[in-house]
């Protein structure tokens, strides 16, 4: 019997991703150890973004599953709960305290929307409860103000503008005129402000033509695009994502704007296999990280290719980048608490000290390793990359590609990403690959 338990608490300290939790781990018998770990998931499950949303949902169970069948997390089987935040933000911080208050979760993960994250953040910690920010794009969560409870698993809107913004500008380098055409909320707005100072501080002199803001979960762009379509802007700039862009790249492609001029799409990498061919060659996507099935350089590929796998088995369907921001904040919950549990001498952590594991902590990812700096900011590299088209896949791919460290692409901890940017000068291409 002895043998049996020692070679169980070995396999259920080792999660999805092979990440061993230290050895004094596999004797450990807390007496406080829960019955199951209760984890709060807020992201879109209605209207059109939901294509975004289900996706990262559908990762968590595939990855919750698997760390189950392998004897949970420290012992402690883990159980997601899910939340729409679809119906908006009022309704989405009342289901963040319902989680917290009445359902006890242990951790939660929020959310997609940038106003969501910054209505609900400070909700959480409020409740002293730990939130990992799973995927919302805004960069002013942590450069408003500090959080104990509140850590980001992903990249934030900088490296995310900035990543192809350096790669335009290396393609580009007679850019004279661009267009900007983004959802009237609080990403698009803080994404077109990173973008436009950048620009101004890596190349003074390009003219903006149009500045067009249509009103979140927009399904008509015909406007937007007739004025494009006039005024034959070199660059089109867009951080549009989910049902508005697909909406939009196909109503683009139907009036032929995609001949007229060149578009930037940080967020496209998620809307490749909906789209298919309304995409052609030609354009800049990014994929919010360096979170790509065929990345060119992934630190373990058969990591990649077995999650890839498992993913198209399961939903028949390629993984996108929510899906990888789903296992990176899998990924660092598993982290977190393989630091805290030995940190509280082998005891259950309490939110508190599972928070503060979260603080410099190292984890994995499908395609590399990331770590979560003193402010709470994940720091992670970005794929940026042109359309083309392949006999293998029925819809468009990347080639060009280029992975840009994060290193190149954050501001120093207490320094504002748009004052940074404006210290930026021409000569810092020179610097970055591509």
């Amino acid at each position: 019997m002895h043998n049996t338990l020692s070679r169980r608490d070995a396999l259920l300290a080792t999660g999805f991703g092979g990440m061993l939790m230290p050895a004094s781990l596999s004797h450990a018998q807390p007496a406080n150890k829960p019955a199951e770990i209760k984890v709060g998931i807020v992201t879109i499950l209605s209207g059109p973004a939901s294509v975004f949303g289900v996706p990262g949902r559908q990762a968590a169970e595939m990855l919750f599953d698997e760390i189950n069948r392998a004897g949970g997390i420290g012992g402690v089987p883990v159980r997601p709960i899910f939340v729409d935040e679809g119906p908006g933000v009022e309704h989405t911080l009342g289901e963040i305290r319902r989680l917290v208050q009445n359902e006890r979760v242990d951790i939660l993960f929020s959310s997609i929307s940038s106003g969501s994250c910054l209505a609900c953040t400070p909700v959480a910690e409020e409740l002293k409860k730990t939130v990992l920010l799973w995927d919302c794009g805004t960069q002013r969560i942590f450069e408003d103000r500090r959080y104990e409870y509140a850590f980001r698993t992903q990249a934030n809107g900088t490296p995310e503008v900035l990543a192809p913004l350096l790669y335009t500008l290396k393609r580009k380098p007679n850019l004279r005129t661009l267009a900007v055409i983004n959802q009237d909320y609080a990403w698009g707005r803080d994404s077109w402000e990173l973008w436009k100072t950048g620009m101004d501080a890596l190349k003074p002199g390009v003219r903006v033509v149009a500045e067009l803001f249509p009103r979140f979960n927009s399904t008509d762009f015909s406007t937007e695009i007739t004025r494009l379509l006039a005024l034959r802007p070199e660059v089109i700039f867009t951080t549009s994502w989910g049902g508005e862009l697909d909406t939009f790249i196909k109503q683009a492609s139907e009036r032929r704007l995609f001949e007229r001029s060149t578009l930037v799409m940080p967020l496209a990498e998620s809307s490749l296999e909906r789209v298919g061919n309304a995409l052609p060659p030609g354009h800049f996507i990014g994929a919010r990280g360096d979170h790509w099935h065929l990345h060119p350089n992934p630190a373990d590929p058969a990591k990649l290719r077995a999650f890839t796998e498992n993913y198209r088995r399961r939903f028949n369907a390629w993984p996108i980048y929510c899906t990888h921001h789903m296992y990176q904040a899998v990924s660092a919950m598993q982290a977190a608490y393989a630091k805290a549990i030995p940190a509280a001498g082998g005891a259950w952590p309490s939110d508190a000290q599972l928070a503060a594991a979260f603080r410099g902590l190292e984890y994995d990812t499908l395609t590399s390793r990331m770590k979560i700096r003193e402010d709470g900011q994940g720091l992670e590299a970005q794929l940026i990359g042109t359309t083309v088209r392949s006999p293998d896949y029925p819809f468009p791919i990347m080639n060009d590609m280029v992975v840009y460290p994060p290193e190149l692409l954050y501001p120093p901890v207490g320094q504002k990403s748009v004052d940074w940017l404006k210290t930026l000068t021409p000569d810092y291409l020179n610097r970055v690959p591509g």
